[in-house]
């Protein structure tokens, strides 16, 4: 597979990314970093070592070490910034969104009063489909 121009290749084989890399997770093969056109206040990416552009090609260790790390980011953002909820997002393949093709989700914490009704949550990817009731 192909990693050359990857940004996401770049950044886990940096040593040192700044205050851009909330957490390298060596044991766990990830590194998590803050989104660089963050959604809201400690919006984080969780990112496997392993070049995969599909969530679904995973190995099922990757997968579990992705759990470990978005679990370590919530306790770490639930200290930093105490959000009152989070959304969980992995987008595969251009059509559903996804710009770069090397897997990475998406932590977004919520905050009270961000947006007047989150009801529907993720399902807001199409906006006509968030409210379903």
């Amino acid at each position: 597979m192909n990693t050359e121009g990857c940004p996401f290749c770049e950044i886990i084989n940096k040593v040192e990314e700044g205050d851009r890399v909330l957490r390298d997770c060596y044991y766990h093969n990830l590194k998590i970093i803050y989104d660089k056109y963050p959604v809201s206040k400690g919006h984080v990416l969780i990112i496997p070592y392993r070049h995969v552009s599909n969530y679904f090609d995973l190995l099922e260790y990757e997968k579990e070490n992705i759990n470990f790390g978005l679990n370590l980011a919530k306790e770490i953002l639930d200290k930093k910034y105490n959000p009152d909820g989070y959304n969980i997002g992995v987008n595969v393949g251009e059509k559903a969104g996804q710009t770069i093709d090397h897997v990475h989700i998406h932590l977004i914490p919520r905050y009270d009063g961000d947006i007047e009704n989150p009801e529907g949550g993720v399902r807001g990817v199409i906006p006509s489909k968030r409210i379903y009731k």
